[in-house]
């Protein structure tokens, strides 16, 4: 056991640690060391508050562990970074669901109904509210990971006076709240439990308004939830380090939120509310042009002549695992002494930062990888574009088709270079679901068939 100070300064090392972790994760050069941090950290925090006062069964606890380590582990090594959005959002709902565990625990704790009458009602307030955000998180993430793994639709499910509804049930979730705090003894669990069934299903219809387009920002906005979802368990068991922790977890992943929606021109509360307002309509009007498609000998023949090349990636990459054979095409085309820029979308892929983790993955230089705001300012020079899997970042209807679903949102403007060569397997449409007029400009080449074999021939050409 350890004294309450000596847990105290534990915590307040963690915290500490966790903050550079934060910090360290703001850039590729110092996440690795982040990412460290956050380990030892959390390591402390679970020491000193397993051998914290008062904490009894330690046996359980550290076999309780050592399974979810075992768990974890596993998963983490065998999951796929295509995969990597599901594990995150499912992961989200466990946070959620403790929240609601630890909510019920707390208000059944005998220690609660020995409170005096003030610290008994607001430490009810911080069950309830934590509860109804735990929820909430739990549902809404087990709705995305469904989105987002592709066992449930990505098209917005919006049905007429829906706002309405969930204005409704989070009114009467606040009456059920009056009544919760104001019931004797354990009376007010059946408050509790209504309450725990409405913000599931709030939950459910948040994430279900929300489309495919959006995935990224909901993520984000989970991972959010899931913060504020420990912070209130940590007011719920008097724990400082947990509501540190939360609140730095949920104050982040609000502001990583807001900033993707200002990077896609969308309404922060326009995409936690699931289309509130109205949205555009896609039409199915015709598209002008003709689609063309090229070969990979082409291809590589373009990438010889040219002296200005760009690469785009999009989740196709991901899916390919193209990034490998991509890193070894930079290479040589460097060598040649052509310059070789990355252009990444804010939310290109299903995940904030994912084809930078990609990247980074293969090795590739990140003085090379540069955002979308950065290339599009010399777009104009460039002489070859490689769009890889990517669909709905570059789709110029974003810009120019006001019934567009994806109207307003930023892209790379890639259809402004000399030359544009589109990877996919097929003309199918992208995670939003609407056509990209791209493929039928005069200066855009398909090259179908799989990223990774696409490019290994590419690169085979250029080596010959």
């Amino acid at each position: 056991m350890i004294s309450t100070q000596i847990q105290t300064a534990a915590y307040l090392f963690a915290g500490i640690l966790f903050i550079l972790s934060l910090g360290g994760l703001s850039s590729q050069e110092s996440a690795k060391r982040g990412v460290y941090y956050g380990i030892v950290g959390m390591f402390i925090a679970i020491v000193s508050t397993v051998l914290g006062k008062d904490v009894n069964g330690h046996i359980y606890i550290v076999i309780a562990i050592a399974i979810a380590s075992v768990i974890g582990v596993l998963v983490a090594r065998k999951v796929q970074m295509t995969a990597m959005p599901q594990l995150v959002a499912i992961l989200h709902s466990f946070v959620g669901l403790a929240a609601v565990l630890v909510g019920f625990g707390s208000y059944l704790d005998p220690h609660t109904l020995s409170l005096p009458d003030t610290e008994r009602t607001i430490h009810l307030v911080e069950v309830f509210i934590g509860v109804f955000i735990g929820a909430i998180t739990f549902t809404g993430s087990i709705v995305a990971w469904g989105k987002l793994d592709g066992k449930i639709r990505s098209k917005p499910l919006l049905y007429p006076g829906r706002h309405i509804v969930n204005i409704t049930l989070v009114i009467i979730s606040i009456v059920l709240g009056v009544l919760f705090t104001m019931a004797p003894g354990t009376d007010g669990m059946i408050y509790l439990y209504i309450m725990t069934a409405i913000a599931l299903f709030i939950g459910v219809m948040l994430v279900m308004a929300i489309g495919g387009a959006d995935m990224p920002v909901v993520v984000s906005m989970l991972n959010s939830y899931s913060g504020w979802a420990a912070a209130a368990a940590g007011f719920m068991l008097g724990n400082d380090l947990l509501i540190i922790t939360g609140a730095l977890v949920g104050s982040s992943g609000a502001i990583l939120s807001i900033i993707m929606c200002e990077a896609m021109n969308r309404s922060f509360l326009s995409v936690i509310f699931g289309g509130f307002g109205d949205a555009p309509v896609a039409t199915s009007g015709d598209i002008e042009g003709e689609v063309t498609s090229t070969t990979h000998e082409e291809v590589a023949e373009m990438l010889k002549e040219a002296e200005n090349i760009m690469i785009v990636p999009g989740y196709g990459m991901a899916v390919a695992k193209a990034q490998y054979p991509i890193h070894d095409l930079v290479d040589i085309l460097q060598k040649e002494g052509k310059k070789v820029t990355f252009g990444i979308h804010p939310v290109a892929g299903r995940l904030p930062g994912h084809m930078n983790v990609l990247l980074a993955e293969a090795n590739v230089s990140y003085d090379i990888v540069l955002e979308m705001d950065e290339v599009n300012e010399f777009m104009d020079d460039v002489d070859v574009v490689m769009v890889i899997g990517a669909n709905d970042i570059v789709n110029p209807g974003a810009l120019t088709d006001a019934s567009s679903p994806i109207y307003g949102m930023p892209v790379i403007e890639v259809w402004r270079a000399h030359k544009v060569i589109v990877m996919k397997r097929s003309m199918a449409t992208g995670y939003a679901g609407v056509q990209n007029p791209l493929f039928y400009k005069d200066n855009t080449d398909m090259l179908y068939g799989d990223a990774k074999d696409s490019v290994n021939k590419i690169l085979a050409d250029i080596i010959k």
